[in-house]
């Protein structure tokens, strides 16, 4: 089993708000990944979210409020890992703010890590390696080692993991200016 975490609990101050709370289309981008995630299969799915209603009551998911969101990334991994139930054997490690995120990359993503469970599976776009990541079980006590403003990505490097082309994948959403980008 590979539940998906969702890391939505960052304040969004370049955004002027929290970007997980934003737009796109006929939702928010909270909901776009959330259903990214279940529509790739992932069980559980966990959105680690601020202080606010995140929107997505009618979705199975399981929201987690971080309360050390102002810590940075590794507070929303930390959360999200130490809420997984004990027979998740991966974690699908998303962020809500790549538009070219979707199920399909999910699945694609989910299928490479299927294929060496002992293996992180990692997308790779702009010369580097990146999330959406696959990172199994033992490297949970890792993630939950990590502290500040950072994300898995020494983990990943270290680890060697199952590569996935991911083109577009450089792209985010950090400010207003960015999302305008993906409407034109």
């Amino acid at each position: 089993m590979t539940a998906a975490i969702i890391l939505a609990a960052g304040s969004g101050r370049r955004m002027g708000g929290p970007k997980a709370l934003l737009r796109v289309g006929d939702g928010t981008l909270l909901r776009r990944a959330a259903q990214a995630a279940l529509d790739a299969g992932c069980a559980p799915v966990l959105a680690v979210v601020g202080d606010w209603d995140p929107g997505i009551a009618d979705l199975e998911v399981r929201t987690l409020i971080n309360p050390e969101a102002a810590e940075g990334m590794a507070s929303s991994l930390r959360a999200g890992i130490a809420a997984l139930p004990p027979d998740a054997e991966a974690a699908l490690i998303l962020t809500v703010d790549q538009p070219a995120v979707d199920a399909t990359l999910l699945r694609r993503l989910l299928a490479l890590a299927t294929a060496e469970p002992a293996r992180p599976a990692a997308c790779a776009y702009a010369s580097t390696l990146g999330i959406p990541a696959v990172l199994p079980r033992r490297l949970f006590p890792d993630l939950l080692a990590l502290r500040g403003d950072r994300g898995a990505k020494a983990i990943l490097l270290r680890e060697n993991p199952a590569v996935l082309p991911f083109p577009g994948g450089e792209a985010d959403l950090d400010t207003p200016e960015d999302l305008e980008r993906p409407r034109r």
